[in-house]
């Protein structure tokens, strides 16, 4: 199927290089009841490489300036308080150095920044093209190999431009532009009281990878207000190179050049999808999703996840996989201890360009359930915290127009968790878990020799990139052999 490129949509080109993770696919990160480090590299030889200490916490499971967005999933929250010296969760954290730091008991005399990463959408139909060029620009979406890394920027303005007319029209459907913005930056304030109600005052900041307010930006009110301890959380669940990787290479390149920045005692949550409090408010939407319909437990519990090229699954070691088929592990036997047992599928969604994509595709399984005889299905965007163009267009409109199409009559949407109150505390408690593993980044200085070098090597290829863009966007057979793929 042939989907609007989306604010989260992916591109491959294939990939080129060694494996970011040391483990094995069903064993990406192994951990202990006692904290374990592992060294990561993100991305491969063609892009720049993210290395650093993880440290690992594992406990047991048992435990504004964009438009208004008025829908019926804009956020709300109610202040809940949690226990602060609850034991570490099941938390990906990871810090930048060896050196000791403070216990939480210490962090208030700190003065505390939490920093949410997101992905970001065009505010306006206006933003949609230069937008998807950020996006496409990204070499950790589109994975080139290193010979032919110069042709980065002109193949994302290709792609991009060729995709604008049809993103347009699916950012049109939904009130002309994305209300990502609107919708992290109430998260971002919910997570603020919700800090307060646990005695933490903190600065929360929102930083988007490819559209405003973009990671710089947020990184230099960082610096601006004299944050001296800092949490760094992406709101996606799992982790992949794509999302959470490509927004940890950009920050780690920015603190790295900034002489205050490289000193800030930093924690990164890499993934989170374990925690007790995202799988019960997951189950929540679930659950009373399930109660509108007149035969609940005939109702097929469809999980619908962002997808990813099987190449960074399989040649770049991306652990999103396996950290998705966890996740729906951990909600299923979270709603069968409720007394839930429906059927249920998790199938990948937002697919693009040639390449394979992780399987089974969303629009196939749906067609296939419409003909086995399945009537009521309701669809849960798995790895979405926020409403945006995947969910309010691509799930609530094609998908939902191809079950019903298909034969499927009773068709619901759990919505996503926006400002969930129970969700967000759960994130407030991560942040306070997170606080004791913050340390400094390392310094890492370049010669003026390497920077004349980078001068001349992008001189050359912006030249030579140039020369390439305008001989593809004025070549009638080379622009139609690309539409053919990429819309």
């Amino acid at each position: 199927m042939n989907t609007v490129a989306r604010s989260g949509v992916l591109s491959d080109a294939g990939i080129a290089g060694g494996n970011p993770w040391t483990a094995n696919r069903r064993s990406s990160v192994c951990c202990s009841q006692n904290s374990s480090r592992v060294s990561l590299s993100l991305g491969g030889p063609q892009t720049n490489k993210l290395s650093q200490e993880t440290k690992i916490f594992n406990s047991s499971f048992a435990d504004r300036r964009s438009r208004p967005f008025t829908g019926r999933h804009s956020c709300s929250w109610t202040e809940k308080t949690s226990p602060i010296g609850s034991a570490i969760q099941s938390l990906g954290a990871s810090s930048y150095a060896e050196t000791a730091t403070e216990s939480y008991p210490h962090v208030a005399e700190e003065k505390i920044g939490v920093l949410l990463l997101n992905l970001g959408g065009p505010d306006t139909l206006n933003d949609v093209q230069p937008f998807l060029f950020n996006l496409f620009a990204d070499p950790d979406i589109i994975r080139l190999p290193r010979l032919f890394r110069f042709l980065q920027q002109p193949l994302a303005k290709l792609i991009s431009v060729l995709r604008a007319p049809k993103s347009r029209e699916g950012y049109a459907s939904i009130g002309g532009g994305s209300p990502l913005r609107q919708i992290t930056n109430e998260q971002a304030d919910a997570l603020k009281r919700a800090l307060e109600a646990q005695d933490l005052s903190a600065n929360v900041y929102v930083a988007m990878r490819y559209w405003y307010p973009f990671t710089e930006e947020a990184v230099q009110q960082i610096k601006r207000d004299k944050i001296t301890k800092l949490v760094v959380l992406p709101l996606y669940p799992q982790f992949s190179i794509s999302t959470t990787g490509s927004s940890i290479r950009v920050l780690e390149n920015a603190f790295r050049e900034d002489a205050y920045l490289s000193r800030l005692p930093v924690s990164i949550i890499q993934y989170w999808y374990q925690r007790p409090g995202y799988i019960k408010s997951m189950a929540d939407l679930i659950q009373k999703e399930l109660e509108t319909f007149s035969k609940p437990k005939e109702a097929i519990i469809f999980f619908s996840a962002h997808g990813v090229p099987v190449s960074y699954v399989e040649d770049a070691g991306d652990p999103y996989r396996d950290q998705m088929e966890e996740c729906i592990d951990l909600i299923m036997q979270e709603l069968k201890s409720r007394g839930v047992s429906n059927d249920h599928v998790l199938a990948y969604q937002s697919r693009v360009g040639p390449v394979q994509w992780l399987k089974p595709y969303t629009d196939e399984v749906l067609v296939e359930l419409g003909q086995k005889g399945v009537k009521s299905l309701v669809a849960v965007p798995v790895s979405f915290v926020s409403e945006h163009i995947e969910t309010l267009e691509e799930i609530d409109m094609e998908y939902k127009h191809l079950a019903l199409e298909s034969g499927i009559e009773n068709w619901a949407r759990v919505p996503a968790l926006n400002c969930t109150s129970s969700f967000i505390t759960d994130l407030a408690d991560a942040v306070v878990e997170a606080l004791p593993s913050a340390t400094a980044m390392s310094t890492g200085g370049s010669t003026s020799e390497g920077g004349d070098q980078d001068l001349i090597n992008y001189v050359v290829k912006l030249f030579f990139g140039s020369i390439l863009a305008f001989v593809l966007l004025f070549s009638p057979k080379l622009v139609n052999a690309f539409r053919n793929h990429l819309i």
